[in-house]
């Protein structure tokens, strides 16, 4: 297995963790505060910025270890898990579905394919 296909798992399982938690871990180990999220940037319209960085990392790694021999599978993967761990929050403790977030999660998702799409439209 590649180095990349790897770091895309462990993020991923990171991923699920940070989402599934009942609280914020980051928020912890940064502020010592379950319920305090760190901010990267400022939020851009009604989308969240940390979640299209987020996204963006985990589908552009995923997109780069699997694209070639699984495109379909993995880029349904990608828009599904966004979505999915967004809408856990609905009934996860101390959690808060929220659109801006979801839409952050989609966008970062989005923005990956299109730019995997470009680079290998330009590498033909």
């Amino acid at each position: 297995m590649s180095k990349t296909k790897i770091l895309f798992h462990i993020l991923n399982v990171i991923f699920i963790i940070l989402y599934i938690y009942p609280g914020s871990i980051l928020g912890f180990l940064i502020y010592n505060n379950f319920h305090k999220q760190p901010q990267l940037t400022s939020d851009f319209f009604a989308i969240s910025s940390n979640h299209v960085y987020a996204f963006f990392l985990l589908s552009l790694l995923g997109l780069v270890a699997y694209y070639k021999v699984t495109k379909f599978l993995i880029t349904n993967y990608l828009i599904f898990i966004s979505i999915i761990l967004e809408v856990l929050h609905l009934v996860i403790p101390n959690r808060s579905f929220q659109f801006t977030d979801l839409f952050g999660n989609i966008v970062g998702v989005l923005l990956s394919i299109i730019l995997i799409n470009i680079y290998n439209f330009l590498e033909k």
